[in-house]
């Protein structure tokens, strides 16, 4: 049987690497949120550049601008 030092020291590394994965979650975490912010950015513009092509082709195809 585990003496009751034993069974202290492996409470307290448990408990150290509960702590370490709540902070690899939290990061994780953050990192996604930050990829998602980008995500968004990168689909406005990707939005916008849409918008630009088919205005430059209606111009290309001989329509009036702003149609």
């Amino acid at each position: 049987m585990a003496s009751p030092a034993e069974v202290e020291r492996k409470v307290r590394q448990l408990d150290n690497d509960v702590q370490s994965v709540y902070e690899m979650l939290a990061t994780i975490e953050a990192t996604q949120k930050r990829q998602a912010n980008r995500l968004a950015e990168i689909a406005t513009t990707q939005a916008e550049h849409g918008t630009k092509l088919d205005e430059i082709l209606r111009l290309l195809r001989g329509g009036p601008a702003g149609e």
